[in-house]
Formats: structure tokens, C-alpha cells, sequence
């Protein structure tokens, strides 16, 4: 039987071409990182099964592309301060360790509750070298460590659920951030009457697909 030819890995160049197009500005160090990181990815899921994107293309566009997206509206709501996030369900460090390499003045936690993600997630912050990320194994609800600033999560259950599940762990006057991809209206009419959200609409390069980001905060 031929061998089936995946598309290489995402390059620095092809990462650094994406993010201009989204208006993040990344240095040549930068997309090195977020290139390491996606070939050590690829090297994981091969017997870890952490994502189910394979090819290159689509771990550029689907990934790294579709993560980037989130960085201009972080710097916005964070005025890009050193913030404290939390990445809820990181799995295999998205958005949260390319989050991390793209606004390094933020301190990421990223916590999973499935052990092996937990273990890449471990090692892709030594690899890279990542000083602002640290990894935690646990169940979110049952977190208890000083508030953050920001919570951030990618097709992570309901927007309800995400919000019940993390309350405790938002600082006053913090917020949610929610990746979506096609609106979440129902989700957003089962919302606690007293979270209010915003949605933006997000555009990722190559990828013909919907994201929103939504936004949520206390009122």
C-alpha cells in the first residue's frame, strides 16, 4: 500500500504571513516557538492522540491560525498588561501555549484534567522555554488558587457551564473569553442573568469556516 504524503508543518514563514494577516505582530523568535511547538504536537499525536488534525495545513489554519485570533482581543481587554489568565481545558496548549508565546507579558495557567495532555503541555513549556506558563492537573470546579484576570477556553462545553465551572476563579471586574465557532445563540439566552456578553466575530486566514470570540463579564 503507497504511503499517504500529509502536508509539511506549518513554517515560522507561513506563521509569520498568517498572524500579519490577523494583526498580531510576532518576532522572528516567536514563530520559531509557535513552529517548534507545532512539529512537537504533530510528534505527540502521533501516539498520544491530542488532536484530531493531522495535516499541516490544517494545523496551521485550525490551530495555530484559528488561536492567534484571540491575541489582538486579549491585548484589548487585558490594555496589554502582565496579565493572569487562566486556559481552561487547554488539552494540547491551545489556545493557551501559543497565547502564551504571543503575549509573553501574560501569565499563563493552563489546566487540564486528562493526564497525558497534561505531560505535553508539561513538555512543550520546557521545550520552549516558556518562564510565563504553568500547567496544572485537575478539574477546574475543584481549583481553588488566587483569582484571574482573564479565563479563556476554546470549544469548552456550554458558555453556562464554563461559567459555573470557573466563577470562583475570576477575579472582580475580570472576564470570560469563550471561542466559539458558529453563534451560540441558545447558549447565549441560557446565560446567569447576571453575565453580560459581547460577540465578535472572528476571521481566521485559510480557514472557510465561523468563530466567534465571546466576551463575559459580571454585571
Amino acid at each position: 500500500m503507497r504511503a499517504i504524503s500529509l502536508p509539511p508543518e506549518p513554517t515560522a514563514e507561513a506563521i509569520a504571513a498568517g498572524a500579519a494577516q490577523l494583526g498580531v505582530a510576532l518576532g522572528e523568535a516567536q514563530t520559531e516557538q509557535l513552529a517548534a511547538y507545532a512539529r512537537l504536537l504533530a510528534r505527540w499525536n502521533a501516539t498520544h492522540n491530542l488532536t484530531a488534525i493531522r495535516s499541516g495545513e490544517q494545523m496551521l489554519t485550525h490551530h495555530l491560525l484559528d488561536s492567534l485570533s484571540l491575541v489582538p482581543h486579549f491585548i484589548r481587554v487585558t490594555n496589554g498588561r502582565a496579565a493572569r489568565v487562566l486556559d481552561v481545558g487547554s488539552g494540547g496548549g491551545l489556545p493557551g501555549i501559543v497565547l502564551a508565546v504571543a503575549a509573553p507579558q501574560a501569565q499563563l495557567t493552563l489546566v487540564d484534567a486528562v493526564q497525558k495532555k497534561c505531560a505535553f503541555l508539561t513538555q512543550a513549556r520546557l521545550e520552549l522555554r516558556l518562564g510565563n506558563v504553568e500547567v496544572v492537573h485537575a478539574r477546574v470546579d475543584e481549583m481553588r488558587m488566587p483569582p484571574f484576570d482573564v479565563i479563556v477556553s476554546r470549544a469548552l462545553a456550554t458558555l453556562a457551564q464554563f461559567v459555573e465551572w470557573t466563577r470562583h476563579l475570576l477575579k472582580a471586574g475580570g472576564c470570560w473569553l469563550a471561542m466559539k465557532g458558529r453563534l451560540p445563540a441558545d447558549e447565549l439566552a441560557a446565560l446567569p442573568s447576571d453575565v453580560r456578553a459581547s460577540v465578535v466575530p472572528l476571521s481566521v486566514p485559510g480557514l472557510d469556516e465561523q468563530r466567534h470570540l465571546i466576551g463575559m463579564r459580571t454585571i
